[in-house]
């Protein structure tokens, strides 16, 4: 399991990036979407973010994420980025 010590953030607000922050939270995961293409991919945006947390064995943390189009490759290093520096490692 993988604790979340500190606020952390990854990305950019350029188009076809994402901007993910993310917290210590004691209540589970928590994922805040704001996209351009919520409509049509905000399920896989949630489910592609998930996946890295269960990935990395974060089982409780608060994300922010705005997506200006990004593609899953850039979705899953942002939050992998943001993971690593919220670790304090």
């Amino acid at each position: 399991m993988s604790e979340i010590v500190r606020r952390a953030a990854a990305g950019t607000l350029e188009s076809s990036d994402v901007y993910v922050e993310l917290e210590p939270s004691d209540a589970g995961i928590e994922i805040e979407l704001d996209s351009v293409v919520a409509q049509q991919f905000g399920d896989e945006i949630r489910r592609v973010v998930g996946e890295v947390l269960a990935e990395q064995g974060v089982t409780s943390a608060r994300l922010r994420v705005v997506d200006r189009g990004a593609l899953d490759c850039v979705i899953r290093a942002r939050v992998e980025t943001a993971i690593v520096r919220a670790k304090g490692e």
